[in-house]
C-alpha cells in the first residue's frame, strides 16, 4: 500500500512528519493524510520522493512484476566508501557548519533547523547526501533575515562602492636596498611564524597556556621546542604533542599551506602575469598540487573545479566553509609585490580568494594583501591596518570586528582584556568560530597592535591566543617583516630553517629562500606600478 511505503521511507531515514514535509514542500498534514491513505501525493511529490530517497516511482506505489527484470525496478545503491573520505568532502557530514555559516550570513533559515538536525544525525550514506543535496537547494532559495544589518557583496564592482579604495597615499619611492630587506622580511617572517604556531596547531588555550607555563615560555618568547617535551607531559595533555613539528629537530621549514600558498602565487604570477584571472587559479590548483594539498574550502572548491565547476561557483556549491581562513593565508605574495599600491595587492586577493570563498572570507584576504602592501611604506603597522581596511566594505561583519579590535587599543584597553573579548566574541572550541576568517583576522589585529612593532612579540601574541596558531603566526610575521625589514628578525627565528623551505608544489619541492627572494624581487620590477621598468 503506498501510505506504508511512505511511512516506511520516512522511519528509515529517521525522520520526523515535520522534516519530511520539509524535504518536500508540502505541509505536515498532507504527509499525516498520506501515511493514514487519507489522500493521495501528487504525481510530482511521487516523483520527488522517488529522487530524494533514491527509489523508483514503481517501488513507492508497490507495482510488483513477475519478469527477469525485477531487480532494476528498485534502484541499487551504489556508494562510495565514506570512511576514505575526509569529512571535508562530505557535504552531509558538514551541516552543522553550514547552518552556522547561513546564519551568519543572515539567510533565514531558522525554520529548516530541525531538518538540518535530523539529517546531520543520520549514518553517512547515498541516502544522507541525497537529503543534503535537498537541503542546499533550499538553503541556496533562502531569503536573506528582514533585519541583517550588513551588505556583503562578492563581485568587485559592488564593493568598490562600500570601500575607500581609491584613497590617494603619499608613499615615497624605496631603494633597491629597501625594498630588498623587506621582501626578506615578509617571505622570513612568514615562515619563522608559521613554524612558531605549526607546533601547537589545533591546540586550545585552556591547555596552551599550561603548557607554555610549565615550559618556562609564557608570555610566550620563543619556539616551543623537542627538548621541553618528556613523557610526563606528553601524557598531561589530551593535545597529542608526540610527533609535533618541533624548531630544535628539523633541517628546514617543513611544506605548510600557509607557506605553500605564498610560493604557488609566485608560480602563477610567473606564468599568467598580474594579470592572472580567477580561473587561472582554479587551473593551477588542478596542477601543482595534490588534493591533500588543500583543507577545508580550498578542498570543497578543489573537488568543484574537478567535476566542471567554474570560479566564483567554485567557492559556493556546497561548501560550508567559504568564510574560513582559507584565503586568507594564501594572498601575501600579492602584497609583497605590490608595495605601496593597497589597492592592487587587494584586487589580486579577491582574484584569488573567489576561486573558494565568499563575503568575509574575500574580504579578509582583500584585507590582509592591502596590509601587506601599505606596511612596506608604512612608519607603523596601525597606519598601514587603516590602510587596508580601504579596501573592504565597511557594512561587512569584518570591518566591524577589526575597527572594534582598533578602538579598543587606542582607548588604552590592555592586551589581556583585548584578547579575553576576543575570545568571548568567539568560541575557540567551536571548529567554526576556531577557523572561521573573521575570528582569526582579529587575532592578527590585536597581535600587530599590542605587538608595538616588534616582530618577535607580534609572532608570539598570534600563536599565545590560539586559534589558527600557524596560520595567524605566519600572517602577523608576514605583516612585521614588510614594515620592519629582515634587519628587525633575531637570527634566533631564523636559525633553525636554514634557509631553506620544503613545499608540496609539483616541480618546486624543498627550494632556497634566496631564489623565492629573487623572483618576488623581479616580479615587483615588472608589475608593479611604482616599480616598472618599463613604462607604458
Amino acid at each position: 500500500m503506498l501510505s506504508d511505503k511512505i511511512l516506511e521511507l520516512r522511519k528509515k531515514h529517521n525522520l520526523t512528519q515535520e522534516c519530511f514535509a520539509e524535504l518536500l514542500n508540502v505541509s505536515r498534514q498532507a504527509v499525516q493524510k498520506w501515511e493514514k491513505n487519507i489522500s493521495l501525493p501528487d504525481s510530482d511529490k511521487l516523483i520527488s520522493i522517488s529522487r530524494v530517497f533514491n527509489v523508483s516511482v514503481d517501488y513507492i506505489l508497490g507495482i510488483e512484476a513477475s519478469d527477469s527484470n525485477q531487480e532494476f525496478r528498485v534502484k541499487k545503491e551504489i556508494q562510495p566508501s565514506y570512511q576514505a573520505l575526509h569529512w571535508w568532502e562530505v557535504y552531509s557530514s558538514q551541516l552543522g557548519v553550514e547552518y552556522l555559516q547561513c546564519i551568519d550570513e543572515g539567510k533565514d533559515i531558522i525554520k529548516l533547523k530541525n531538518l538540518i538536525e535530523s539529517v546531520h544525525a543520520l549514518e553517512t550514506s547515498s541516502y544522507k547526501e541525497q537529503l543534503a543535496d535537498t537541503i542546499h537547494t533550499m538553503i541556496q532559495n533562502a531569503p536573506k533575515q528582514l533585519d541583517y544589518q550588513f551588505n556583503e557583496p562578492d563581485d568587485i564592482n559592488m564593493i568598490y562602492p562600500l570601500t575607500k579604495h581609491d584613497f590617494q597615499y603619499s608613499f615615497i619611492k624605496l631603494s633597491q636596498h629597501a625594498i630588498k630587506s623587506k621582501v626578506k622580511g615578509a617571505w622570513m617572517g612568514r615562515i619563522c611564524g608559521c613554524l612558531l604556531g605549526k607546533t601547537v596547531e589545533g591546540i586550545r588555550t585552556d591547555e596552551l597556556i599550561p603548557l607554555l607555563k610549565e615550559t618556562g615560555n609564557f608570555p610566550m618568547h620563543r619556539y616551543i621546542l623537542k627538548s621541553d617535551m618528556n613523557e610526563e607531559i606528553y601524557a598531561k595533555y589530551k593535545f597529542n604533542l608526540r610527533n609535533r613539528c618541533y624548531a630544535d629537530a628539523i633541517d628546514y621549514a617543513p611544506s605548510d599551506d600557509d607557506t605553500n600558498y605564498t610560493v604557488l602565487s609566485s608560480v602563477i604570477i610567473d606564468k599568467y602575469t598580474d594579470e592572472f584571472t580567477s580561473y587561472d587559479i582554479a587551473k593551477s590548483w588542478l596542477e601543482k598540487q595534490p588534493k591533500n594539498a588543500y583543507c577545508t574550502a580550498e578542498r570543497v572548491a578543489f573537488l568543484n573545479i574537478v567535476k566542471g565547476f567554474l570560479p566564483p561557483e567554485t567557492a559556493i556549491y556546497k561548501n560550508p566553509f567559504r568564510e574560513w581562513i582559507g584565503a586568507q593565508i594564501r594572498v601575501d605574495y600579492y602584497g609583497y609585490i605590490n608595495p605601496g599600491d593597497p589597492k592592487k595587492a587587494a584586487y589580486m586577493a579577491w582574484k584569488d580568494a573567489r576561486v573558494s570563498h565568499v563575503k568575509n572570507g574575500i574580504y579578509s584576504s582583500m584585507l590582509i594583501a592591502a596590509i601587506i602592501a601599505a606596511a612596506a611604506c608604512c612608519d607603523n603597522v596601525k597606519q598601514a591596518i587603516d590602510y587596508g581596511l580601504h579596501q573592504i566594505p565597511y557594512t561587512s561583519r569584518l570591518y566591524k570586528a577589526v575597527t572594534k579590535i582598533i578602538k579598543q587599543h587606542e582607548t588604552g584597553m590592555t592586551l589581556e582584556k583585548c584578547f579575553e573579548n576576543i575570545h568571548i566574541d568567539y568560541d575557540e572550541h567551536l571548529g567554526h568560530d576556531w577557523c572561521h576568517a573573521i575570528s582569526n583576522t582579529c587575532v592578527v589585529v590585536a597581535s600587530l597592535l599590542y605587538g608595538n612593532n616588534d616582530y618577535s612579540k607580534s609572532i608570539c601574541l598570534a600563536v599565545q591566543a590560539g586559534f589558527d596558531t600557524d596560520c595567524n603566526g605566519a600572517t602577523v610575521g608576514s605583516i612585521i617583516g614588510m614594515q620592519k625589514g629582515f634587519e628587525h628578525i633575531s637570527s634566533y627565528w631564523t636559525a633553525p630553517i636554514r634557509n631553506r623551505l620544503d613545499t608540496s608544489i609539483f616541480g618546486i619541492g624543498t627550494v632556497d629562500i634566496d631564489y623565492l627572494l629573487n623572483k618576488t624581487y623581479q616580479h615587483i620590477m615588472d608589475y608593479s606600478a611604482m616599480y616598472k621598468k618599463f613604462e607604458d
